[in-house]
């Protein structure tokens, strides 16, 4: 990589084979009763900590530094996939998500943590709270909705045996190829706890 080229970045938690797997089903019996939904690719499914948007190269190496400080005595944390949501609500969304559950307050502790030591070091901070989620699927048009959301997807019972293990948390780089955005791990973070 070029130097002084920028890298459009995000931190998150890379989802196992098997939940993956799992979604797709849960994607399979919704498509049939909604309307005007883009779903997320398979292998695009994660959970987003924090997005940086374009970072130069020097920005990179603060950010891993950070990180790396965060998880150094964290213990391995299991989630799980939970009930489903939709942005700005169910009734009218224009993304729909599936919650996330399990050791959620210690992800949320984790979180915080490394969104205010990124602050200290001259990166902005997330006007929004960080919600856990997982995105199943955006509005096709962004002044549209997707319709027939609230009625099926409250059907839809908790989703809590979902459960996988969280041993590290990943820097990717995002690049917006017509096909999709393609996705490239650019440093892993293991936590060191026990």
């Amino acid at each position: 990589m070029n130097d002084r080229k920028s890298v459009r970045t995000f931190l998150a938690i890379e989802l196992p084979p098997g939940i993956k797997y799992l979604i797709e089903g849960i994607k399979e019996k919704l498509t049939p009763a909604l309307k005007g939904i883009r779903w997320i690719r398979p292998e695009a499914m994660h959970l987003t900590l924090k997005f940086f948007g374009d970072v130069s190269q020097d920005d990179v190496v603060r950010i891993s530094e950070v990180v790396e400080r965060n998880v150094r005595d964290i213990a391995p944390m299991v989630l799980n996939v939970d009930s489903p949501g939709g942005f700005p609500s169910l009734k009218n969304p224009r993304v729909l998500w599936l919650g996330i559950g399990g050791d959620v307050q210690r992800l949320e502790v984790l979180q915080a943590a490394i969104e205010r030591d990124l602050e200290e070091c001259g990166f902005p901070g997330e006007k929004r709270s960080f919600k856990p989620h997982l995105t199943l699927g955006r509005a096709r048009s962004r002044v549209r909705i997707i319709s027939g959301a609230e009625a099926l997807i409250g059907g839809i019972k908790k989703l809590g045996v979902f459960r996988f293990d969280v041993r590290e948390l990943i820097l990717f780089e995002s690049e917006l190829k017509p096909g999709g955005a393609v996705y490239t791990k650019l440093a892993g973070f293991p936590f060191g706890g026990r």
